[in-house]
């Protein structure tokens, strides 16, 4: 038995998988991987256009951060968060660096479901209010806080979860719930839609409202200008803290350090993980402003983590903000989002019938198609699965025979590779998608 042929077999006696009918699972077995590309035991190479699960923004194997996980490993491979180290603290003064005024300290965790979990505990303690609102089309992580807030359709099965969680409708101009024509309008309807809920729930009860700044698998929902600034004020009206979600927006995602920072509108808090340090150690965390800090400067914070700012995990994010950094990470993004991607998509849009829409920023777009362009009608079902996902599966295995590994959600193919790949390799990850659009066209309704 080869090594490749035990990985498989161990795998499948004894990995129990997320998200996953196990028994239905025939995962691949990636040998090896480098930059923008990996690779397969049968010695298939796919473009990574999914940066795994959106969070390979410096790609595979990136030497400077390899480099600083094995120096760190040699140097002081872990340590309990009671003490200070200089991994841990470079990473938090870099972090800080980054964030808006009054964001000064970082409570790292493992990744971002805790981040999340953490600053709707700090935000509950610090108000003194119990209440936590989060849209409808967003997703917040698994954990047993964290999916409560999430409103997309994994929270189903953990139902009931927390309580005190209040779902709203976010803006989402293509698929308007307060039936906008546009993305203004879409934007002020969403703020009157929320300023209801916050009256209808009473905002004296209201901790918190957690949104993802850019929303990411549940469809690269871009809020329309002026949005973020309304729910800034709506919860300085009301004393309700405002958190970001940007573990999958930020670091240089949408072509920003934070998402955020496009808008100019500073949160009370921010979550991250993912990119922060490409996934190479797991790591995440809660950018604290002045105000939380000030609630636990003389009493104790009640939560912590074994591993939090694990040495390893915090050498591998230093490492990776001084190269997105030296390299020019954000200012290329934004380059490509602007005069590669976006009219790249656009052209593909105008000739595929299917597309009902493009839309993202930097390196995180997404397709969305339809059966009907005029109807918007989701080329699948929502939250379809078995035969009624089988249009996308088969774009999926298109895209894959293309020599893509492509992310895909629901009706949506999501364009999100590594913020390092060439232009040659992205636009050639994006002709692999328009070729295998094909297969949605032949189901477009001809009706009318």
């Amino acid at each position: 038995m080869t090594d490749t042929d035990r990985a498989y077999a161990d795998d499948r006696a004894h990995v129990f998988h997320s998200w996953s009918a196990q028994a239905a699972l025939k995962p691949a077995v990636i040998t090896a991987a480098e930059g923008s590309s990996f690779t397969d035991d049968a010695g298939n190479s796919y473009l990574d256009f999914s940066s795994q699960l959106v969070y390979l923004n410096m790609g595979h194997g990136h030497p400077r951060i390899v480099a600083a996980i094995q120096e760190q490993a040699a140097k002081l491979c872990t340590v309990a968060p009671t003490f200070a180290n200089d991994a841990r603290s470079e990473a938090a003064r870099l972090i800080t660096e980054l964030a808006p005024d009054g964001l000064n300290h970082v409570f790292f965790t493992n990744g971002g479901a805790e981040a999340n979990e953490h600053a709707v505990r700090m935000a509950r303690l610090t108000t003194g209010r119990h209440k936590v609102l989060a849209t409808y089309r967003s997703y917040h992580g698994a954990t047993n806080g964290a999916i409560a807030l999430t409103g997309d359709p994994r929270r189903w099965a953990s139902e009931p979860a927390i309580p005190g969680v209040v779902h709203f409708f976010g803006p989402y101009a293509y698929r308007s719930a307060f039936h906008a024509g546009d993305e203004t309008t879409e934007g002020e309807r969403a703020l009157r839609h929320l300023a209801e809920v916050i009256t209808l729930e009473g905002p004296q009860t209201i901790a918190a409202i957690v949104l993802e700044t850019v929303v990411g698998t549940n469809g690269i929902l871009v809020p329309p200008d002026g949005y973020l600034a309304g729910v800034r004020e709506l919860c300085d009206r009301h004393g309700i803290m405002l958190i970001f979600d940007e573990v999958m927006s930020g670091f240089g995602r949408c072509g920003e350090w934070f998402a955020f920072d496009r808008w100019r509108v500073a949160p009370d808090l921010i979550t991250f993980a993912k990119g922060v340090n490409s996934g190479y150690v797991p790591l995440g965390g809660v950018v604290v402003g002045d105000r939380v800090y000030e609630t636990f400067a003389a009493r104790a914070y009640p939560g912590g983590l074994t591993y939090s700012g694990h040495p390893l995990a915090c050498a591998a994010a230093v490492a990776t903000i001084g190269a997105m950094r030296d390299e020019g990470i954000i200012e290329r993004v934004r380059e490509l989002g602007e005069k590669v991607v976006g009219p790249r998509l656009a052209e593909l849009a105008d000739r595929h019938p299917s597309v009902g829409e493009v839309r993202g920023l930097g390196l995180f777009w997404a397709i969305e198609l339809v059966r009907d362009p005029g109807s918007r009608e989701m080329l699948v079902p929502y939250n379809a699965a078995g035969a009624d996902a089988a249009p996308m599966a088969e774009i999926v295995t298109a895209c894959k025979a293309g020599g893509v590994w492509p992310f895909t959600h629901f009706n949506r193919v999501h364009v999100v590779p590594p913020l390092v790949i060439s232009t040659d390799d992205l636009l050639r990850g994006i002709d692999v998608i328009d070729d295998a659009l094909d297969i949605a066209d032949r189901l477009v309704s001809t009706d009318g």
